[in-house]
C-alpha cells in the first residue's frame, strides 16, 4: 500500500493497521491524528514523537502484543493479528536446537520474573544463539535501563512492521 493510501484509510482500518505495528493504544492514537503524511520521513517523525510521549504502562501494553522469543506457539501474536509477522521476525529461532530453545524458555521465565514483562528484542535477522546472548546480557540491567532498552527494541520492530505494511497491498496488510 502506498503511504498516501495508508494515510487515507478510514479511522477503524488505520487504527487496526497501526495496532499491528505497535500495541500501545496511546501511540496508535497519537499517530492516527497526524494522518495523512506527506512522506515517510514525516510519518517516522510522528511515530518518534508519539513514542516520546509513552510511559511505562504504554510500553507494557506494547510489549504484551509480542510472543516470547523462541515460543513455538504464537497465540499472543495471533490474538493481535501479527502472527505471520512474528513468525518472520523470529525465523532465526524457529530452527534452533532444542537445548537452545530450552535455554530461551528458561531465560524468558527469568526475565519476566525480574522485569514483569516479556523479553522484547528486534529478532529480525538474528539467530537463536544471538537472541539468547542478548537475553543474558539484558538480565544484568536494572529495571529502568531495561525498560528503555526494550522500548528502543519496540521502536525498531514498529519501524520494520511499518515497512512491511507499506510494502504490501491493502489486502495483504489488513486482516
Amino acid at each position: 500500500m502506498t503511504l498516501a493510501d495508508f494515510g487515507a484509510l478510514a479511522q477503524p482500518e488505520l487504527r487496526m493497521a497501526l495496532s499491528r505495528c505497535c500495541g500501545a493504544e496511546r501511540w496508535v492514537q497519537a499517530v492516527m491524528v497526524t494522518a495523512p503524511w506527506p512522506d515517510r520521513a514525516a510519518l517516522d517523525r510522528c511515530c518518534g514523537a508519539a513514542f516520546a510521549q509513552l510511559e511505562r504502562p504504554d510500553w507494557l501494553a506494547a510489549f504484551s502484543h509480542h510472543p516470547r522469543i523462541g515460543e513455538r506457539s504464537l497465540q499472543r501474536a495471533a490474538a493481535t493479528g501479527t502472527q505471520a509477522w512474528s513468525a518472520q521476525e523470529q525465523a532465526g529461532a524457529a530452527s534452533a536446537a532444542s537445548t537452545t530453545l530450552d535455554a530461551l524458555r528458561a531465560g524468558n521465565e527469568a526475565y519476566e520474573a525480574r522485569f514483569g514483562h516479556v523479553y522484547l528484542v528486534c529478532a529480525t535477522g538474528r539467530s537463536a544463539d544471538e537472541l539468547l546472548a542478548f537475553l543474558h546480557e539484558r538480565l544484568c540491567h536494572d529495571a529502568p535501563t531495561e525498560l528503555a532498552v526494550a522500548a528502543a527494541e519496540q521502536c525498531k520492530i514498529t519501524g520494520l512492521r511499518l515497512d512491511r505494511l507499506l510494502d504490501t497491498t491493502a489486502a495483504e496488510a489488513l486482516p
